[in-house]
Formats: structure tokens, C-alpha cells, sequence
């Protein structure tokens, strides 16, 4: 059994210091999907990376029993935590306390030319609820892609499916959100 599979182990007894040295050697990986998570959501310059990477230690650390068998179910865990605290951040932005109902107004109508939409990611996270209802493996498997930055070949081990499968999946995933964020 490899160090990282015997560290899970440990983490599912309670072993704090197994999370830590678990979290220690995937915080580089965690960094970049935090960042990459960040820049689509609108919330850059509001809070850091390392934050989001800390702050999702921190519900890894004090929530729930999870179990982690290998560093993909580690990830896909770590998508959803990260997931859960980029949507309460947004909505804290967006909350009337904040002035988020305040329309964002240029005075220059070339100066976002050039410049690539942000993801609405309080709509995605609402389409991602109507996803869980009606499938809710299809909604895991989006947010290991969408939230933890996982490719396909990574989710397949992670769900014990083909990467075939989870191409067909991640098309009809696709499909279904844009339409759900058309609307």
C-alpha cells in the first residue's frame, strides 16, 4: 500500500496529523485549482488563493467523516468543498447588505472588448442543484471537472466508469447546463 493510500487510512481514523501531511503534499495541486477557480468567478481581488486553499483545509479538517481510498476521491471532495465556498463567497458579494443587486456600469463601451465573459458562478451553482435532482453522478462528475480541475481519465478512476463514459457524460452534462443557463 503506497504512503498516500496508508496516510487516507489514517485520516479516516481521525489521524489529524495524516490530513495535514495528506494536505501538505496536494497544496501545490490545491493552489492551482483554486486559481483556476477564482479567475472564472469573478471574485479575484476579493480573496487569495491561498485563502480558499486554507479555508477549504479548514472544512476538510472540522466537517464530516469523509473517506478518501486515493488522492482522486481526495480530489473530488476537495472540488466540492472548494465549490461550496467560491458560491457562498459569491453570494455574500451579491447579497443587497454589499450592494450586489447594483448594475455594473462602464462609461467606455470599448473598454471590455477583448475581455472573456465570466462565469455566472451562482447561476452554474443553481443548475448544478437542478442537475443533482434529476442525476446526481452527473453533477459529481461536473464539479470534479468544473470545481476540482479533474480530466476525464482522473474522474473515470475516480468513478469506476470508462473515460468513453465519461466523455458521453461530461457532452451530456454540458448540454443540459447550457440549456439550464440560457434560460
Amino acid at each position: 500500500m503506497s504512503e498516500i493510500s496508508e496516510a487516507f487510512l489514517r485520516i479516516d481514523r481521525q489521524d489529524s496529523a495524516a490530513l495535514d501531511r495528506a494536505f501538505t503534499s496536494f497544496y501545490p495541486e490545491l493552489k492551482k485549482i483554486a486559481r483556476a477557480r477564482l479567475r472564472g468567478s469573478g471574485l479575484q481581488g476579493h480573496l487569495q488563493t491561498t485563502a480558499l486553499v486554507h479555508d477549504s483545509y479548514l472544512k476538510l479538517a472540522t466537517g464530516p467523516d469523509a473517506v478518501f481510498t486515493d488522492r482522486l476521491h481526495f480530489f473530488a471532495y476537495a472540488s466540492r468543498v472548494l465549490r461550496s465556498i467560491v458560491i457562498d463567497l459569491v453570494r455574500e458579494q451579491r447579497a443587497l447588505r454589499h450592494g450586489g443587486d447594483a448594475q455594473i456600469v462602464t462609461l467606455d463601451t470599448a473598454a471590455g472588448d477583448g475581455i472573456a465573459p465570466a462565469v455566472d458562478i451562482e447561476a452554474l451553482n443553481d443548475a448544478l442543484e437542478d442537475l443533482a435532482k434529476l442525476d446526481a453522478p452527473l453533477a459529481r462528475m461536473v464539479e470534479m471537472r468544473f470545481f476540482g480541475g479533474m480530466t476525464e481519465d482522473e474522474i473515470a478512476d475516480a468513478t469506476g466508469v470508462s473515460s468513453r463514459t465519461v466523455t458521453r457524460e461530461w457532452q451530456k452534462a454540458r448540454a443540459f447546463l447550457l440549456t439550464l443557463l440560457s434560460d
